[in-house]
């Protein structure tokens, strides 16, 4: 049966059209075709595109258009938890990495953050105060944080090659108990347990952006200059993420999380990859830690430990796992869960702001967000295994195919 059809017939039948050679014939009834199907992907680098569909790009820009615009809507006390959950999203992106795109479990993720943190502080620092500083601008030392943690990744990488599952999960769980008492031993690095040092400070060509100003002509507070700041090294780093995992390092990643003796038999170097999954992850951390410390402008040593790895493992299972967007989104979720349960007591007389409970409350606010994580783990992970990423699809796919079933 021939495939050319009506109008197609008429142009070559015309006496003024130029005679079409059987390539020119398919490559017009191809162009008509696909003209009639905006939707249908071409090509492999097509569907492999960035954006490939005009509803993620339209969705994308208008997230943008919204974000550009959010400091002038919202309170700075909003702005601060904002500009927290974007550094803690390039946390999770990074945790995202090693473990949902790589397979390999790491709790140790608290203590890549600290030594992140420590070396943005130690940079910028002030030198004639008694904590380690040198004084430089922030744009040095944020890739210093980068490049420190990574470094530590790659040395805790080799454990990865020798162990899978639950024994590098205990293992980099180790690291977290070494790293605390590390940084409360080095007073000169940290200034110990319950004092702290000063966070990162935020100065670019002698412009401070962690107090307010005049930033290119116009006056903003702090929260709403870190605000920019954070959201737009989230944006990059999201999308070199995003690419990585597109290229041919991201599909050996998940070879190795589907089957690594598989992997090492198709020629995969399971050591290699292994490493630049570690090492770029911890990168990720590296960043992450600077931005938080730059945005809460104090360190205490006492913060880096168990339940902030767990933070993070509940950032990528209630966002979704081995998704970049997902990791975002849990980010923001896990953020703002904060002060959702600063404001229980307000409902729930038995929950007691006061830590020692001397205003009475069965528990307090802060043993309700550990019970939290937990009880969001274990539904996610029953009721929800692809997360936040995972309902969204549910949604999207329900409406794409209404009123129908199927």
């Amino acid at each position: 049966m021939s495939t050319v059809n009506d109008r197609e017939r008429e142009d070559a039948a015309s006496p003024d059209a130029p005679p079409l050679d059987d390539a020119q014939s398919v490559s017009r009834t191809r162009g008509r075709r696909l003209s009639r199907r905006p939707k249908l992907y071409t090509s492999y680098r097509q569907d492999m595109a960035l954006l490939n569909t005009p509803s993620k790009r339209n969705a994308v820009l208008a997230l943008l258009a919204f974000a550009a615009v959010s400091p002038w809507l919202f309170a700075d006390s909003l702005l601060f938890i904002f500009a927290v959950a974007f550094a803690a999203a390039i946390g999770a992106i990074g945790l995202n990495l090693v473990t949902g795109f790589a397979g390999q479990v790491s709790l140790g993720h608290a203590f890549f953050i600290a030594v992140g943190a420590y070396t943005a502080a130690a940079f910028t620092g002030d030198p004639d105060v008694r904590h380690i500083g040198l004084g430089m601008q922030w744009v040095v030392a944020v890739p210093a944080a980068a490049l420190t943690a990574g470094l530590a990744g790659l040395v805790i990488s080799p454990l990865a090659v020798r162990l899978r599952g639950l024994y590098l999960a205990i293992v980099t769980l180790g690291l977290v108990f070494l790293g605390e008492h590390i940084w409360k031993e080095w007073r000169s690095l940290t200034g110990g347990l319950g004092a702290g040092r000063r966070g990162v400070i935020v100065e670019v060509a002698g412009a401070r952006l962690d107090r307010a100003g005049e930033l290119f002509g116009i006056f903003m507070t702090a929260q709403q200059k870190m605000f920019y700041v954070t959201l737009i090294l989230l944006v990059a780093l999201a999308i070199l993420a995003r690419n990585l995992t597109r290229s041919a390092i991201g599909r050996a990643w998940s070879a190795i999380r589907d089957r690594d003796i598989a992997a090492e038999i198709m020629g995969i170097p399971l050591t290699k990859y292994k490493a630049m999954a570690f090492g770029i992850s911890s990168a990720y951390a590296g960043v992450a830690g600077a931005l938080l410390y730059s945005v809460t402008r104090v360190i205490d040593p006492g913060s880096f430990n168990l339940l902030m790895s767990i933070q993070y493992i509940a950032m990528i299972l209630v966002g979704g796992v081995a998704t970049i967007s997902g990791a975002i989104a849990g980010a923001l979720f896990i953020s703002f869960l904060p002060f959702i349960t600063r404001q229980a007591p307000v409902l729930f007389p038995f929950i007691a702001t006061d830590p020692a409970l001397r205003g009475g409350g069965l528990i307090n606010v802060f043993q309700l967000e550990g019970i939290l994580y937990g009880v969001l783990i274990i539904a996610f992970l029953v009721l929800q295994p692809r997360g936040l990423f995972g309902l969204w699809i549910k949604i999207r796919n329900y409406w794409k195919g209404w009123p129908f079933s199927y």
